[in-house]
């Protein structure tokens, strides 16, 4: 089960990368653009993103700052926002590497910030929601950048399992 966590974790750096490259296109009117998305913009999406695992990083480690909004606005400018991704997918791949699958089949308790309720659920299925969570998220800065005519970003897991970085996982 480690090892496909540890899939996870450096695909989540890979597709990050990518779509960072991507946001990297955009002048600063279409990065703040409203588009309409969840999160409004290139710039609320990509710090949403950043702002969940690192609530979801202080949960899992004890450690870390966490946001009390999930709409913060941690990093505005886009080199430092993906400084600080950057520094947060190493964190991740870090972490997960250093799991057992002892651990990962374990159980541990969290408050969540929208509703302020205590939960206690097992690592493993919160994990792949830390994952998911981040493709879903992905998938609508994916949608921005087309909305606001740039190129496609190829993000699929199997295309990471191709790069030389992806191939230990296929």
């Amino acid at each position: 089960m480690r090892q496909h966590f540890m899939m996870f974790a450096a695909y989540n750096q890979w597709a990050n990368n990518r779509i960072f490259d991507a946001a990297a296109t955009l002048d600063d009117e279409e990065y703040n653009r409203d588009v309409g998305a969840f999160f409004r913009s290139m710039l609320g999406t990509l710090n949403h993103l950043l702002v969940t695992d690192r609530i979801w990083m202080k949960r899992f480690t004890g450690e870390g700052d966490a946001p009390t909004a999930l709409d913060a606005i941690m990093h505005r400018a886009l080199p430092v926002l993906r400084m600080t991704r950057e520094a947060e997918d190493q964190r991740i791949i870090d972490w997960v590497g250093g799991l057992s699958d002892m651990a990962l089949a374990g159980r541990f308790a969290y408050m969540t910030v929208s509703d302020m309720r205590t939960v206690s659920q097992r690592l493993a299925p919160a994990l792949a929601h830390l994952f998911n969570h981040q493709t879903h998220h992905r998938g609508q800065a994916h949608t921005i950048l087309t909305m606001l005519g740039k190129p496609s970003v190829a993000l699929d897991l199997i295309n990471f399992q191709r790069t030389p970085e992806g191939r230990q996982y296929a």
